[in-house]
């Protein structure tokens, strides 16, 4: 495992790779005392350590206008696309110790929000980490769900959306 800090300004940054780089296990920003939020999405695209995407733009924003210290993304899949479909094509699109990040990250949590939409379905991903989630005891939260019951993208989801408990 692979394990990058960078500091700019007030923010200081993690993120969690395979020795190989395909996978990004964990992505978290700090910029003050206090809770963090916790994302559970879909897969990691382009974001690191010294920069953000424009999920993680997003999700950054949307902590810092719920008042919290940090937050950090984990996913359902570790691998790192930036399309679903070549998600779909990898060999193991989850990645070997995923699932303990997923938890290790939810064990950091003030709360977990979950946002991976309507390709969690992929290997029935989403009902299985939310079951994992459920089952080690954590609450989990959405920003509204799609039709199929899936919690929505944070990137789709205008801020003024406050999240609900997801029973």
């Amino acid at each position: 495992m692979i394990l990058r800090r960078h500091q700019a300004g007030d923010v200081r940054s993690k993120a969690h790779y395979s020795d190989c780089g395909n996978y990004r296990y964990l992505l978290s920003r700090r910029w003050a005392d206090g809770g963090k939020l916790v994302y559970v999405l879909l897969n990691p695209s382009t974001a690191t350590e010294e920069r953000n995407d424009p999920t993680v733009e997003r999700c950054e924003r949307r902590a810092r206008i719920l008042g919290y210290g940090g937050f950090a993304v984990a996913n359902l899949f570790a691998w790192r696309a930036t399309r679903p479909e070549d998600l779909k094509r990898a060999s193991d699109p989850v990645g070997p110790g995923n699932d303990a990040a997923v938890l290790q990250a939810a064990a950091s949590a003030g709360r977990v929000l979950c946002g991976w939409g309507v390709h969690g379905s992929f290997m029935d991903r989403g009902a299985e980490v939310a079951d994992l989630l459920r089952a080690a005891g954590y609450e989990l939260w959405h920003l509204g769900l799609t039709k199929a019951g899936a919690p929505r993208h944070p990137l789709y989801v205008p801020y003024a959306c406050a999240p609900r408990s997801w029973l």
